[in-house]
């Protein structure tokens, strides 16, 4: 079963693909400079350059690999908590935020409504900075009443979780595609 973004596991998947990728392209690399070698007896041939060129989308895959690998999903125990306790609400699980600067982990998110929130258990991502992000660039997707807010503390992003649970089971919208287009956009600057 292949993992979407968004679902739990997904970085453990994305850092596997991502290797898997990086080392077959290696390996098709070395075998053309080795194909070409072998029947020309130098490395002055038209294989050394193809071989050449071919490391750009090689290295590409590395350096996407070097990005994801230090980054760790969300644990079981909080999945399941999270899942019990905020099921009206859209959940989504082991995001990169990437922005200009850097890359920053979210371990889960929930959208509900005008409001974002997120859990990022990371040391690495700086709360303030991403909440301004994702705000930014909802509202240039004319989404400008939104509430981000990212939370270090699991505690209280559960608790606020659950609150915009109990909002949503009193006050759910017939239609939902409001938090399907804010999923899309959230998914264009991640990983």
């Amino acid at each position: 079963m292949k993992i979407e973004k968004g679902q739990i596991g997904y970085l453990n998947a994305l850092k596997r693909k991502y290797l898997l990728r990086a080392l077959v392209e290696f390996a098709i690399v070395a075998a053309v400079f080795l194909l070409g070698y072998v029947q020309t007896k130098t490395k002055q041939n038209l294989f050394t350059i193809v071989a050449v060129v071919g490391c750009l989308p090689a290295a590409k895959m590395l350096v996407e690999f070097i990005t994801v690998s230090p980054h760790k999903g969300i644990e079981q125990e909080k999945f399941h908590e999270i899942e019990e306790k905020a099921p009206l609400v859209m959940r989504l699980y082991d995001i990169l935020f990437t922005s200009e600067q850097k890359a920053m982990p979210v371990d889960a998110l929930v959208i509900s409504g005008h409001v974002v929130c997120g859990y990022a258990s990371s040391p690495r991502t700086d709360e303030e900075a991403l909440a301004k992000h994702i705000k930014s660039v909802l509202k240039d997707n004319q989404y400008d009443k939104m509430t981000v807010k990212i939370f270090h503390n699991y505690t209280m992003f559960l608790a606020r979780a659950e609150g915009m649970n109990n909002i949503a089971a009193v006050e759910r919208p017939e239609d939902d595609r409001n938090e399907q287009n804010i999923k899309k956009i959230l998914f264009n600057i991640s990983m």
